[in-house]
């Protein structure tokens, strides 16, 4: 052979990817592989592999079908590859290519080996820059370069007027104001119905997927039951379709909202969505593009059939978050992935792994995450992770456990969210003020606590809720890190005036509470 291999990852699965360009299908060979390294660098839950290795096989068929050669590597091949190394090089010794083609990957690990290919290989390797987001990395550098502060809001704004997404013919905001957070913080009442859930069917490579995801990785977190996410870009263009069609108008509204038991025929999988997409995984491995995502929701808008507050946003976790927290993962890496701002060293309770607690918030959400791998970025932020956030969980195993239960966990947004977003870890490159909150937060955004054996309207004693006294501890706790904060100055004015015998029992019911954590399995 004298052409290229063209090397696309699981997480790269589309046709417009930047390594297929100028493929020719007589000369050229795609390379895929399942390598073990893959599924085993965290415990990945079941239903994230099987949703990874079922898409790419069908991206395979897909490019067949398409007349381009494919030299795939199954996971359970006769003689599987334990890298993406040794798949290269296998393909490498059997079809003799002049040159590998690869897009960069979304993760700083195998960036990092890849730079170290052409050596080891032997052989030419071009590493083409991945544009299937709005947002290249160089493009990031140079807005991050000289700023003080790199705040997504501003990022957001940036990203609105280059792209043009929801401005007027005059170049201001639709709304005349750039964010519509304050209307995004509804409440839901048990009246108002959670849409239906957008459902696949797994097909015959779906189910041979399964069956070996069985066979090999029940000893993970995870439930593998019950799988039902797209496979193909066919498939999540209808789960996006879906959402526009039945949640969007209602997800400005209730996008932060929590609720248990929400579905109208009694069952959990409604209420696990509410008015979400659940799209974020398609996006982040390729069978959505992320420009098309926002132009249709834009245009939703503009039909007249959701309300600004939806359509803003939702455009601005597509086009101001994700963007923006790739661009702080690419500028920041490796060092980012050690960050410990308030040198947090607890172990993340065996609960996270069990959802075996008695508080039924941190139950509610670590149980619908081993059922589904999905959880609402809500239930990730103010519930798992704030809860991690007060016990003072070590950050690098907060973010393993992320990165490993959800089905759209990739490293370049789950790390930055967890670290700088739900841990503070960063000590304020993204965040202006920890999340910390109490339980009046989850009280106020769900009927979590209607359920839960601790009162939310205690605060002190051992039927309290564990949120209120953990939280004002975190604060007592840390303040010479954060007492200056501005955005702090209220709750420690609140601390400040309750009384000497009331901060004692808060110290006391937290420490209290924390030696049950290195109790428990």
């Amino acid at each position: 052979m004298s052409g290229s291999l063209r090397l696309v990852l699981g997480d790269q699965l589309t046709p417009n990817l930047s390594a297929l360009r100028g493929l020719d299908p007589a000369r050229d060979w795609v390379v895929m592989a399942e390598v073990a390294a893959e599924t085993r660098y965290v415990p990945h839950h079941p239903k994230k592999i099987a949703f990874f290795l079922s898409a790419m096989r069908h991206f395979a068929e897909d490019l067949r079908a398409r007349g381009i050669r494919v030299f795939y590597i199954a996971l359970d091949d006769p003689n599987p590859c334990d890298t993406l190394a040794d798949a290269v090089a296998r393909a490498q010794a059997q079809l003799k290519p002049d040159q590998l083609i690869v897009t960069e990957p979304g993760e700083w690990r195998l960036w990092d080996a890849m730079q170290r290919w052409q050596d080891d290989l032997g052989l030419p390797v071009e590493l083409r820059p991945d544009d299937q987001f709005l947002c290249s990395r160089a493009e990031f550098a140079a807005w991050a370069e000289g700023r003080k502060s790199l705040r997504m809001e501003f990022f957001y704004r940036d990203m609105r007027r280059r792209t043009g997404i929801l401005l007027t013919a005059g170049g201001k905001p639709e709304g005349e104001a750039w964010n519509f957070d304050a209307e995004n913080r509804g409440s839901l009442s048990q009246d108002i119905p959670a849409p239906p859930l957008f459902r696949v069917v797994p097909d015959g490579i779906t189910q041979d997927v399964l069956a070996l995801v069985e066979a090999r990785f029940t000893n993970h977190f995870g439930d593998l039951a019950g799988f039902d996410y797209g496979v193909t870009a066919e498939e999540a263009e209808a789960a996006f379709e879906h959402f526009c069609r039945h949640a969007l108008p209602n997800f400005g509204a209730y996008q932060d909202a929590m609720r248990q038991d929400s579905s109208p025929n009694g069952t959990p999988d409604g209420g696990d969505v509410l008015f979400h997409a659940r799209i974020a995984l398609y996006l982040n491995i390729g069978l959505l593009d992320p420009k098309a995502v926002c132009a249709r929701v834009e245009a939703e808008y503009r039909a007249g059939r959701v309300p600004l507050n939806a359509a803003e946003g939702f455009i601005r976790q597509i086009l101001g978050w994700r963007e923006y927290v790739r661009g702080l993962y690419w500028l920041h890496m490796p060092g980012y992935a050690e960050v410990n701002f308030f040198n947090a060293e607890r172990p993340l309770p065996g609960f996270y792994w069990s959802a075996a607690t008695e508080m039924n918030c941190l139950r509610q959400v670590i149980d619908q995450t081993k059922r589904t791998a999905y959880a609402h970025h809500i239930q990730r932020l103010m519930i798992t992770g704030n809860f991690a956030l007060l016990i003072g969980a070590r950050p690098a195993e907060v973010a393993e456990w992320y990165l490993a239960v959800y089905a759209d966990a990739v490293e370049w947004v789950e790390l930055p969210n967890v670290v700088g977003m739900a841990l503070f870890a960063d000590g304020g490159v993204m965040a202006t003020k920890p999340y910390a909150a109490s339980g009046a937060y989850i009280d106020k955004m769900s009927n979590y606590c209607d359920r839960c054996r601790f009162d939310v309207a205690k605060k002190n004693g051992p039927k309290a809720c564990p949120f209120n006294y953990l939280y004002w501890n975190f604060l007592s706790e840390h303040r010479e890190k954060l007492g200056r904060n501005p955005r702090l100055a209220m709750p420690y004015r609140t601390f400040d005036k309750l009384t000497e015998e009331r901060r004692a029992a808060i110290l006391d019911d937290s420490r209290r509470f924390l030696k049950t954590l290195e109790t428990q399995p």
